[in-house]
């Protein structure tokens, strides 16, 4: 299924939750002098307009990045995630918002790669073009990017973090990413992976928790932000959450100080809240 285009959801609270960890984990990673890879299987388009085209038909921008845009108080972590959201917006009025690409090539150094996989034919084309003038550091493939994270794993400076965030739209993705990550660590067993997932209602992704957790990983992180409770109606999607693979041992305690502070500010009622488990630690 090829209609999902993630502009209409951009900079909403799940981005929020992702982003923040990505420029986390990123960081982590340049503090060796070895090269890395960052691997993105569902790249999107790159950048998006917030006050233009798709994004202000939902607004969700609104109960994300914008809550958190004009706070004085926001941890050291959340304001290095909020700055570089800045640097798309100098004159300090919230019109663009950055997508995972985007972030990853802000934090990487000369010796990093970046290879971004998008199929929809539309957003591979904004990709392509968003990113062209990054030269050889980046690699965009007009290409399924489960299929494709086969050929790369390993990768040959044998660090890589790798970025997995399919849109679940198709409820065969629940499957695949199971699959992607059974792969990739017979593969590349010493990877950083992050697997990105919505909390809906839907059994799927009720499921995949639990099948998460039975991967043959001895490192793993899991950490979800809920904002609200879930509708009467059981529709849409109430938090989201992001699965580690081989995560940075400092970021239990990390995520310990900064996720209270998302779920006051992200929070839309008394069913906010937030979940944080991990093993091998």
């Amino acid at each position: 299924m090829l209609s999902y285009r993630h502009a209409y959801h951009a900079g909403n609270h799940a981005d929020v939750l992702k982003h923040f960890m990505l420029v986390q984990l990123v960081r982590y990673l340049t503090q060796k002098d070895k090269p890395f890879w960052i691997i993105d299987t569902h790249a999107g388009a790159g950048y998006y307009a917030l006050d233009a085209g798709r994004a202000t038909q939902l607004a969700e921008y609104r109960t994300g990045i914008e809550r958190l845009w004009s706070r004085q108080d926001l941890p050291a972590a959340l304001a290095d995630y909020v700055e570089l959201v800045r640097g798309l917006n100098p004159d300090g009025v919230l019109r663009a918002y950055p997508g995972s690409p985007h972030f990853a090539l802000k934090l990487m150094r000369s010796q990093d790669r970046l290879r971004l996989f998008e199929l929809h034919s539309s957003d591979s084309r904004l990709l392509q073009d968003n990113f062209r003038e990054a030269g050889e550091r980046v690699r965009v493939a007009a290409a399924d990017g489960f299929a494709g994270l086969r050929a790369l794993l390993p990768p040959p400076p044998r660090r890589a973090l790798i970025l997995i965030d399919p849109a679940y739209e198709d409820k065969g993705d629940y499957r695949r990413v199971i699959e992607a990550l059974v792969d990739g660590l017979q593969r590349f067993p010493t990877g950083l992976y992050a697997l990105w997932y919505p909390l809906l209602q839907r059994p799927e992704a009720q499921r995949l928790p639990h099948k998460l957790r039975a991967l043959p990983a001895k490192n793993w992180l899991n950490v979800s932000l809920t904002v609200r409770g879930v509708s009467a109606d059981g529709f849409g999607m109430h938090g989201s959450g992001m699965y580690l693979i081989n995560p940075p041992w400092i970021l239990p305690e990390l995520l310990k100080e900064t996720l209270p502070y998302l779920v006051a500010a992200l929070g839309q009622d008394a069913e906010a809240g937030f979940s944080l488990e991990y093993d091998g630690l």
